[in-house]
C-alpha cells in the first residue's frame, strides 16, 4: 500500500483507507483492509458506526490511524467536548488520532469550535484536527482560529463523477499542506462497473463508461479499481471507499501501488468532464 504523509505532521497514512458509511459489514472486513495496509479508518458521529470500528480494531488498536467527526449541530464549545468524550467511549480508545468537523454550521462561529479541539489537543484526548466539507473560506477562517495547530486534513467528495473540488479547495489544500481524503470515491457504486456495469451498459449511458472499461481491459484490473487508482494516485490525497464485503475490501485495496499513464488518466478526465 503506497504511503503519504498525513498534512505536514510527519505521519504515514494510506493512499486507501476504509470508510464506514452505511456500514454493515462488521469486524471481518476492517481487519482484513489493515492487514492489507489500508489502516486509515474514517467513521463519524453521524455514522453510528463507532462501536463497530471500535470492535473491529480492538486488540490491533496501534496498528490503525483512528479518523472520526463530529456532527454540524455539535459544534458549540461544550459540544464538541461532549461529542469527543462519546466517540472515545464507542470506540473504546484513548485518543482520536484525527478529529474532523463534518459539516461548518453557520450558526457557530468556527473560532469556538476550534478553541474546543485544541483544548482536546492539549488534553491529550485528539491528535490532530481536520474537517470535512469546508470550503476554502471556511479553511481559512478555522486556521486563522487556531492558535498552535494546523488542519492537517478536509474530506471532500470526490470522484471521476464529482470534480467541482479541482477549482479551488483541492488547489488551495495543496497549497496548504492540507490532504483531501476523497469521500466516496466510487460514486455511490456507479463507477464500480465490475460489479454492476452491465446494467449501466444496458441502460446506455455514453461513453464515459465505457472509457473506464476500456482502460481497466488495459491494465487488467477492475473498473473500481481504475476509478479509486485515478483519486488516490493524486499527489496529497487518500481515497476512503466502503465495503462490507472482505472480497470488495481486497479489490478496492488492490487498486494502491500501481499507476494509470498519463494519457490513460487524460482519457478519464475527458470522459468525466468536470
Amino acid at each position: 500500500m503506497q504511503l503519504k504523509e498525513l498534512g505536514a505532521t510527519g505521519v504515514m497514512a494510506p493512499e486507501i483507507g476504509l470508510g464506514t458509511w452505511r456500514y454493515t459489514g462488521g469486524s471481518e472486513p476492517l481487519r482484513l483492509g489493515v492487514s492489507l495496509g489500508a489502516n486509515l479508518i474514517d467513521t463519524a458521529e453521524m455514522y453510528r458506526t463507532e462501536d463497530a470500528v471500535g470492535a473491529a480494531i480492538a486488540g490491533i488498536r496501534s496498528q490503525v490511524l483512528v479518523a472520526t467527526k463530529v456532527l454540524g449541530s455539535n459544534l458549540r464549545r461544550d459540544a464538541v467536548l461532549r461529542a469527543a468524550e462519546r466517540s472515545l467511549r464507542l470506540l473504546s480508545i484513548d485518543k482520536i488520532d484525527l478529529y474532523q468537523v463534518h459539516w461548518p454550521n453557520p450558526q457557530v462561529p468556527l473560532a469556538e469550535t476550534m478553541g474546543a479541539l485544541e483544548k482536546l489537543v492539549a488534553d491529550g484526548l485528539v491528535d490532530y484536527i481536520g474537517v470535512s466539507n469546508f470550503s476554502v473560506e471556511d479553511m481559512q477562517t478555522a486556521q486563522a482560529a487556531l492558535r498552535n495547530n494546523p488542519i492537517v486534513s478536509n474530506q471532500i467528495l470526490y470522484n471521476l463523477r464529482r470534480r467541482s473540488a479541482e477549482r479551488d479547495v483541492i488547489p488551495y489544500c495543496r497549497q496548504h499542506d492540507i490532504t483531501v481524503i476523497a469521500y466516496s470515491p466510487l460514486a455511490e457504486g456507479s463507477l464500480a462497473g465490475g460489479r454492476n456495469g452491465g446494467l449501466r451498459r444496458a441502460l446506455g449511458m455514453g461513453r464515459a463508461p465505457d472509457a473506464l472499461h476500456r482502460i481497466a481491459a488495459q491494465v487488467g484490473k477492475t473498473p473500481a479499481q481504475v476509478a479509486l487508482n485515478w483519486v488516490a494516485d493524486q499527489p496529497g490525497m487518500i481515497a476512503i471507499p466502503k465495503s462490507n464485503s472482505v472480497e470488495r475490501t481486497r479489490e478496492n485495496c488492490a487498486a494502491s501501488d500501481w499507476h494509470l499513464t498519463a494519457e490513460q488518466r487524460r482519457e478519464l478526465e475527458q470522459a468525466y468532464p468536470v
